[in-house]
């Protein structure tokens, strides 16, 4: 059984603020289970982001699995975030500033 969005969401930003990263919540969604994107910003400005992974991708644990979508810069951002709307408003945002975007990863498979 999954946890709700809202809990997954404050764990994570709890756990980057632990590990001395920066997360905040740009969006709130639906609180049971709605899909959650997370950006991922270098202090330099490179911009990745993190979707919920297809199911296909997915495997039988339950846990959230993210993949990677081409993010080249905020416009890119803002129009992905508009397709996501138009088709499921129930999404979260998650930002983070971070050198190293492969914590969040490694904070999400734990």
């Amino acid at each position: 059984m999954r946890i709700t969005s809202e809990l997954f969401v404050a764990q994570l930003v709890r756990r980057l603020f632990a590990a001395g990263e920066f997360a905040a919540v740009m969006r709130r969604g639906a609180e049971a289970a709605g899909a959650i994107f997370v950006i991922a910003r270098s202090r330099a400005g490179e911009i990745r982001l993190f979707s919920p992974a297809v199911q296909s991708l997915q495997g039988d644990t339950g846990a959230r699995q993210f993949m990677e979508e081409p993010a080249s810069d905020d416009a890119a951002l803002e129009t992905r975030f508009q397709r996501e709307a138009r088709f499921d408003p129930d999404f979260w945002v998650v930002e983070i500033e971070t050198e190293t975007p492969e914590l969040f990863l490694e904070i999400v498979a734990e």
